[in-house]
């Protein structure tokens, strides 16, 4: 936290100049005619990784119209409370069992671009043999790995929390490059009934980009996700009032930590009312607000924004994204989602092999669904009354 606090910006004029960087948040620390004296364009230089080509295209190949990304990267506990919803035992086989049903349903590829991996999975094979990477990249699907280590009390805080895992981190993702994987998830998270205070904003923030500049080095593109959670009786206005200021924090200390913008994706909460607010809003509202915040905080280069549902419906969350995606944007507006891909998937299958083609079916309408609301072209007719079921859970861990 310190090197977050003491560091001085190497780019002080554009980003004074800069609203989504923030610009009312640091003041220079520096004296104002020398920077004018040493201002030249090689100050605006963003330090290049050895990977920056490959990540450029992995990001772009992820941010492809009309796909998204399928996030099957539960910890084994979570992954665990999933298969006890349906009466089934955490052991391993049956992890990897709902794991290969997802992996190898037929075709998935052509709705679904990237899949976020716990790292059981990463290293896991099929019952027949196959790596379970070597079914997504045939399915052409670029596999990602969750590389944060969960969240955990943040010391001085309004019972907040922060996300560890930056120890050997550069190690890890050196491996997981070698297993495959192209990309990488850590997620932090923010709650507004418990502030948020500035020091849990600033942890999240400053955690997020050490991770990304450290995926970047070791060729993964980082998923960059501060989830603002659900939980809460607040209404939409405050919402997006914190969402401004996370990712102006969160995209100040992208650019410190010289993190290639062109070779990131951004995994947002929407900008929607608390789970427990009394007044709902509508997806036109959801897409209003939400979209605004995005052209107000984050540039152009970045190459995708991909949603996460976070507790919303299957139905919901579609019809949210869809209504993002009615005019053009400057980034690929897609989703990231978890449960509202998986919900109905799991329960059609229930554990039992002879249910594998209904629940894979299953999994692909959603998948479609969705990849029509990244086109804008989605309609919820004939949505099942399941599909629109909510999931929030409050304190929510992955």
């Amino acid at each position: 936290m310190a090197a977050a606090t003491g560091a001085v910006l190497k780019t002080p004029l554009s980003l004074r100049k800069s609203e989504w960087m923030g610009q009312a948040l640091r003041p220079a620390s520096v004296n104002t005619s020398a920077q004018f004296q040493s201002y030249n364009a090689t100050a605006l230089s963003v330090r290049a990784s050895a990977y920056s080509e490959e990540l450029v295209k992995t990001a772009k190949t992820v941010a492809s119209p009309g796909r998204g990304i399928l996030a099957m990267d539960e910890s084994n506990a979570t992954c665990g409370k999933r298969l006890a919803s349906i009466g089934l035992e955490n052991t391993e086989a049956n992890r990897q069992a709902y794991r290969q049903l997802l992996v190898s349903a037929p075709g998935l590829g052509q709705y679904i671009s990237g899949a976020i991996l716990f790292e059981e999975t990463l290293y896991q094979s099929t019952t027949d043999g196959k790596k379970m990477v070597d079914v997504l990249v045939q399915q052409n699907i670029v596999p990602g790995i969750k590389v944060d280590k969960g969240l955990v009390p943040l010391a001085g805080s309004n019972d907040e929390s922060w996300c560890q895992g930056l120890d050997g981190l550069a190690s890890r993702c050196a491996g997981y490059y070698q297993q495959g994987a192209r990309f990488a998830k850590w997620r932090t998270v923010v709650s507004i009934p418990n502030g948020p205070s500035a020091l849990a904003v600033k942890e999240a923030a400053w955690g997020l980009a050490r991770y990304a500049a450290i995926a970047q080095e070791n060729g993964l593109v980082p998923i960059v996700e501060p989830e603002i959670m659900l939980d809460g009786e607040h209404g939409l206005e405050r919402t997006f009032e914190v969402a401004l200021k996370v990712w102006s924090e969160v995209f100040f200390y992208l650019a410190e930590n010289n993190v290639l913008f062109e070779g990131i994706l951004l995994k947002p909460s929407m900008v929607t009312p608390g789970a427990e607010c009394k007044e709902r809003a509508s997806p036109e509202t959801v897409a209003q607000y939400t979209l605004n915040l995005l052209r107000r905080r984050v540039p152009p280069a970045v190459p995708g924004i991909m949603f996460l549902s976070g507790g919303q419906s299957e139905a919901e969350a579609t019809l949210n994204l869809n209504a993002m995606n009615q005019a053009p944007n400057p980034w690929h507006v897609s989703f990231s989602y978890a449960r509202a891909l998986q919900n109905t998937c799991l329960k059609t299958w229930a554990g039992r092999p002879e249910n594998v083609d209904a629940a894979q079916k299953i999994l692909l309408v959603r998948a479609k669904a969705n990849s029509l609301a990244q086109l804008g072209k989605y309609s919820a007719e004939g949505e099942s009354a399941e599909s629109k079921e909510g999931m929030f859970v409050k304190g929510y861990t992955y």
